[in-house]
């Protein structure tokens, strides 16, 4: 029988109905005899048959004394009188001769009969004792487990109203059990998800497999105010016949399991937040992307809505000291990320941008003491000491924001700024948890930015001393035009030692020159102003290009443990005439007018700095028209590719239709340059000019 769902008001069916066999009278095996007033046997049910062992056939006619045996026929003649004179009912057990000869205790009912004719007869209802005691036990003992039992247990019809509820189920759902008796669950579980709970149930009672151990988290009305969890099943009752009772199902509170779990979820889910910091957060040494890193962890997972805002003094190494002064603060917005698309993300700053807020302000607050600021439930008031604004403030009243959290950014015992976090569709206020976990990941987050902040502090330093120990735009030259490009390194690598020069000597010659400091930093950039200075004093003595490499070895060797490689070449444009030494550089390339570009074949020589190797001159023609293109390893070298591989594509972009100088110079930045760039480029193109 499949379970439907009955209209409003609709009651129990009591139309008449034939039952199906397997009823409770069934069971017992409740037989019927009746006997006139003689004691014959005039009626005899089929039951009758089962109790007593004689059919109809055998019984009917004869005295009822044949059913018990001889010592009781004077009870049983005195009970027969007593119920025919007196019309008085007599129950009880009494043993019964069965038909294969064995005596068997029989609890019958008997009364007087009196028909339309005004006869007299004696009606026994009689069912076997030991079947009736089986079924009182199982009754008995099926009342005492549903009513004593600790879990909740209910009984439910074909139509999902409630028959039983026992007194567990009664405190679990905060209903008296008596309301829940017709009652639909939705009648009565209000708060919990109750489509899913029917839906259940009707699937049990259409298909009869028991749904086990059901996850319901939820409020019922014995605690509206706090969440519970039950483990809940459901089977189907089925009577001896196969006919469907109902549903019963049954209820366990499992609500300190379901917050341990919660609880250890959560801590997983923080342990798996904080290492994913440490794996994701600082994978470069660049401020804003460290910053991004952080923000986009956090959601999510932690907050709807991320953000990390800097002290602009503290970011510009402009503060010696920490500021305990009430006053405002200005804060550069590094980076911001949302869980969605939301009005909240237009109410924060823009990565980059600048804003002050007062000592009124919580992320002010924040700052100040180093302490993490928590606002549970947010309200008007809040948001205008959170927001930059009113327009803001309402901003995030639109986009639902209700909760705020924000952590400084301590590193090095200086607080750098402040990690921001807003709840708006996520409807869990952040609680001490979150205070810890958000409070972890800043502590973490805050070292990699502070190490990016250094970083790119030391970086800006040696790319500003190195521009400013590169060449100027060059005066002109006789017979030689020429272009030049040089570009650092990504944010998250040092500044190296590149650097080239472009140098007027007499008779109009020109010397051309690039090198490349092998480190990084500071030291790179100075050791490659010292070699520059060097260098320019060689070239007014007009030495040959291996003269000048010999001497510029021998000032490397005294500076501690630093080499470098470099090109350095002569251009005489009287007579189309170049003469050019390698120390340990890269070859140059030669493109001639109206020719493929070649590599120059020149001994390689060893790097400057090594010693004890001579180098040597070679002169090559360089006539109008012709290209001559030096240039630093950042240009060739990858970490994937062989060399050889790579000056043949340098080759092959130098082979294309020419653009002007400057052009092919960034030509070949955008051409060639490796994405993960890890060193500087320095290019200087050459080409010669028709001599006046």
């Amino acid at each position: 029988m499949g379970a439907h769902q009955p209209r409003p008001g609709q009651g129990p069916d009591r139309r008449a109905a034939a039952s199906p066999p397997g009823g409770l009278l069934d069971l017992l095996s409740v037989a019927a005899i009746v006997l006139d007033t003689r004691g014959r046997i005039v009626f005899w049910s089929p039951q009758a048959d089962e109790v007593f062992g004689y059919t109809a056939d055998e019984a009917l006619g004869h005295d009822a004394a044949m059913l018990v045996r001889e010592e009781h026929k004077d009870l049983v003649v005195k009970l027969f009188a007593e119920v025919m004179s007196t019309g008085a009912s007599w129950a009880g057990a009494f043993p019964i001769r069965h038909k294969d000869g064995s005596t068997r205790l029989v609890e019958f009912r008997n009364m007087r009969l009196l028909d339309d004719l005004g006869d007299v007869y004696a009606l026994g209802i009689a069912a076997d004792q030991r079947t009736l005691q089986r079924v009182e036990t199982d009754l008995a003992l099926s009342q005492r487990l549903v009513s004593q039992a600790p879990i909740g247990i209910a009984l439910l019809d074909t139509d999902l109203r409630y028959l039983l509820v026992n007194p567990a189920l009664e405190r679990i759902n905060g209903v008296p059990a008596a309301d829940h008796i017709g009652k639909h669950p939705h009648d009565i579980l209000a708060f919990l998800d109750i489509d899913t709970i029917e839906s259940a149930m009707r699937q049990v009672l259409m298909t009869g497999t028991p749904l086990i151990d059901q996850y319901t988290v939820g409020r019922t009305k014995a605690d509206p105010e706090h969440d519970h969890a039950w483990s809940v099943s459901y089977y189907r009752l089925d009577g001896p016949s196969g006919r469907v009772i109902g549903v019963a199902n049954s209820v366990v509170d499992v609500s300190e399991r379901h917050r341990a779990t919660t609880e250890a979820d959560r801590a997983r889910r923080r342990l798996a937040m904080v290492a994913d910091v440490s794996a994701r957060v600082g994978s470069t040494l660049e401020v804003e992307h460290t910053a991004q890193e952080l923000v986009d962890v956090a959601v999510p997972d932690l907050a709807d809505l991320a953000a990390v805002d800097v002290l602009d003094d503290v970011l510009a190494f402009r503060r010696t000291a920490p500021s305990h002064e009430p006053g405002p603060e200005l804060f550069r917005a590094l980076a911001v990320a949302a869980a969605y698309p939301t009005h909240a993300t237009t109410a924060s700053l823009a990565a980059g941008d600048l804003a002050a807020y007062g000592a009124d302000r919580l992320i002010t607050r924040c700052v100040h003491t180093g302490q993490p600021i928590v606002v549970t439930r947010a309200d008007g008031d809040d948001l205008r000491h959170i927001a930059r604004d009113a327009d803001a403030a309402a901003a995030f009243a639109r986009a639902g924001v209700h909760s705020y959290l924000a952590v400084p950014l301590i590193a090095r015992n200086e607080v750098l700024g402040a990690f921001d976090l807003l709840r708006a569709r996520n409807p869990l206020p952040f609680d001490e948890d979150d205070v810890l976990l958000a409070a972890e990941i800043a502590a973490r987050a805050a070292v990699a930015i502070d190490n990016a902040r250094w970083h790119q502090s030391v970086r800006n330093t040696a790319e500003t001393l190195q521009r400013s120990l590169l060449p100027g735009h060059p005066p002109p030259l006789a017979g030689l035009d020429v272009a030049s490009l040089y570009q650092p390194a990504q944010a998250t690598h040092e500044i190296g030692g590149d650097w080239y020069d472009v140098i007027p000597l007499e008779g109009d010659k020109t010397a051309l020159v690039v090198g490349d400091v092998m480190g990084n930093g500071i030291d790179a950039a100075a050791t490659m102003g010292r070699l520059r200075t060097a260098t320019c004093t060689l070239a007014d003595l007009d030495l040959a290009p291996d003269q000048v490499l010999q001497h510029l070895d021998k000032i490397t060797r005294g500076l501690e443990h630093y080499i470098a490689t470099c090109i350095y070449a002569v251009y005489d444009p009287l007579h189309h005439r170049c003469h050019i030494a390698n120390a340990g550089h890269l070859p140059p390339v030669l493109a001639p007018a109206g020719h493929h570009p070649r590599l120059l074949d020149l001994p390689t020589g060893a790097p400057l700095g090594v010693g004890g190797v001579p180098f040597d001159t070679t002169a090559f023609d360089l006539r109008p028209g012709d290209r001559l293109v030096l240039y630093t390893d950042g240009l060739v070298e990858t970490r994937h590719h062989p060399i050889d591989e790579r000056l043949d594509t340098l080759l092959r972009t130098l082979d294309e239709p020419r653009r002007p100088l400057q052009e092919t110079c960034r030509w070949l930045l955008r051409s060639l340059r490796c994405p993960d760039d890890h060193d500087d480029v320095a290019i200087l193109l050459a080409q010669a000019a028709p001599t006046p």
